[in-house]
């Protein structure tokens, strides 16, 4: 046997070094939970981009996928409960060259935050709007949301949720989005490529990415393991560019549609319509 010592060399380096604000780490992110490599790849999709990281800027609001902005070393904004797209779109007004995106989950933009979503997408909004919907309010103990389904208990639903949910893509086609997608955690090449056209995308564009929420969602409805999570995202779920929002609706034991479902042609912006009628004031002060 040779006497020759072999030393094993650690990298104490990690890829998202410099991306990630070391002093927030650890996170606080569940065990199974899919926000993690969510954020892994959110920070990818961005340094794939055509924007200078120092001109990006990352919007949240509340709830577990809220706290990604903390920990993204960008310039970052933690905003009060459902307010995250007002915000954005005033930063964005402010400063046309740099991308704004919103990445928070289904019960800040959706219940609370509601009313601001529809407008953001009516008025073809310069955001990035990142959903990840995990069927309830995570954070606060599991309670049923608007996206939560018919039979999916959660702790204000014992027997079983009877209300409709929210068909989050048909919800945002129709009021004019110029992006729309769904994906799962476990889709992660698909949210990853997503996310790079979305970002990419003049106006309004939005991602829904179901996540693995084990400890709350997933506690209650026999999925009490990300894994399982994942499994049943894999068993459920099916591919289709082509869909009807009107038909990917979630509900129990149906299939869950996947895909880009819209990606318009580039329309006047939120912005360009600002700048229009800034120019149209000038030309007439002008004259005046």
């Amino acid at each position: 046997m040779s006497d020759e010592k072999h030393e094993l060399k650690i990298s104490h380096e990690h890829p998202m070094d410099g991306y990630l604000r070391d002093g927030r780490i650890p996170h606080i992110f569940c065990p199974g939970c899919s926000l993690g490599s969510i954020t892994n790849i959110l920070i990818e999709a961005i340094l794939e981009s055509d924007y200078d990281p120092d001109k990006v800027a990352i919007v949240s609001g509340i709830g577990c996928t809220g706290r990604i902005s903390g920990y993204l070393n960008f310039d970052s904004f933690h905003t009060t409960h459902g307010r995250s797209i007002p915000f954005a779109i005033g930063l964005g007004i402010t400063d046309p060259d740099r991308k704004v995106i919103v990445v928070s989950g289904d019960g800040d933009l959706f219940a609370i935050g509601g009313n601001h979503i529809i407008h953001a997408a009516r008025r073809n909004a310069d955001i990035t709007v990142i959903c990840v919907n995990n069927f309830n309010y995570g954070m606060t103990g599991g309670q049923a949301g608007p996206t939560t389904f018919p039979g999916q208990v959660q702790t204000t639903t014992p027997y079983g949720a009877k209300e409709q949910p929210f068909n989050i893509p048909d919800l945002m086609a129709t009021c004019g989005a110029s992006y729309v997608a769904r994906w799962t955690a476990l889709d992660v090449r698909r949210v990853k490529e997503s996310f790079s056209e979305a970002i990419a995308k003049r106006g309004f564009s939005f991602v829904e990415v179901l996540g693995s929420c084990p400890t709350t969602f997933g506690r209650r409805n026999q999925l009490a393991e990300g894994k399982k999570i994942l499994e049943y995202f894999k068993e459920s779920t099916i591919l289709n560019h082509e869909a009807d929002t009107r038909d990917v609706g979630i509900y129990k034991d149906s299939q869950i549609i996947v895909g880009k479902f819209i990606d318009k042609e580039d329309r006047p912006s939120l912005i360009d319509n600002l700048l229009t009628i800034q120019r149209v004031s000038q030309a007439s002060e002008n004259k005046g």
